[in-house]
């Protein structure tokens, strides 16, 4: 994924394979916000210390980027759990969504920016061209155990009629093995798949393991039907690179939030 620009925003790019351009997708950095330090600057979280001033002001340069009202920029409280919201019906003041808990978000609406703001866990976004639907989710280690992503495939499936092998995904940046140590009780957590728990963790000594989520959360996609050469993934270490991400781990918490966004073009 190829880092661009709109407006003032800077995000990384995937592209989707499609007969005319239908979504527009992308996964923030840190830069060209308005937050202060420890929080700049293009902070787009609501569940952090920043001023909700600060925030606000942050995702209404995000909407202005993309041409929508900053009503229309709809994201969830994430709660690290299994909760999807799905959105099958216009609205004209999307906001009251933002005091839902939920870790997926899906949606055939178009002109509705779905998003998940995240530190260190996995964003991925989700298209389906041929049932024209989307879904952004957040994946930390216990959403990945509860196979969080695999359950929005599902849920696409279920709500709209979508087909797993007509699904394209993008997984964005996140914590990478190099710098996500675990233990005991995120190994627990794991223990209805121990398979893949063995192909994405690697023993670290001293009772931990290096945690590749960016792995697992594709795995868990290619065992739910999306066909491996439809899955693309950034590759990117948001703790590594301090100078483009925030990183949870890598501040103790005082940090931001980037943000993976995808919405429905307009006819």
């Amino acid at each position: 994924m190829e880092t661009t620009r709109i407006g003032r925003i800077h995000y990384l790019a995937p592209s989707f394979e499609t007969t005319a351009p239908a979504t527009i997708q992308g996964f923030t950095t840190r830069h060209e916000g308005i937050s202060r330090p420890p929080y700049n600057s293009l902070n787009l979280g609501m569940n952090t210390d920043d001023s909700p001033h600060n925030v606000e002001g942050n995702r209404s340069l995000l909407a202005r980027a993309f041409g929508i009202p900053q009503e229309r920029l709809v994201t969830v409280r994430q709660n690290h759990g299994t909760d999807i919201l799905v959105i099958d019906a216009p609205n004209d003041d999307f906001s009251h969504f933002t005091a839902l808990e939920a870790d997926a978000i899906i949606t055939n609406q178009p002109g509705v920016m779905i998003g998940v703001t995240v530190a260190d866990c996995v964003p991925l976004l989700l298209f389906d061209p041929a049932k024209k639907v989307i879904a952004a989710v957040h994946a930390g280690w216990q959403g990945t155990a509860a196979r969080i992503a695999a359950q929005a495939a599902e849920g696409m499936k279920q709500v709209f009629g979508s087909r797993p092998r007509d699904i394209q995904a993008a997984i964005g940046p996140c914590i990478n093995p190099c710098c996500y140590e675990v233990d005991q009780p995120v190994k627990d957590g794991f223990k209805n798949q121990a398979e893949l728990w063995n192909a994405v963790a690697e023993p670290a000594g001293n009772g931990k393991w290096r945690l590749d989520l960016a792995l697992a959360n594709r795995m868990q996609l290619e065992d739910a039907g999306l066909v491996p050469g439809s899955i693309q993934t950034s590759g990117n270490c948001v703790c590594c690179q301090k100078e483009l991400f925030f990183s949870y781990r890598r501040d103790d918490g005082e940090t931001g939030r980037q943000m993976g966004f995808i919405m429905l073009k307009e006819a």
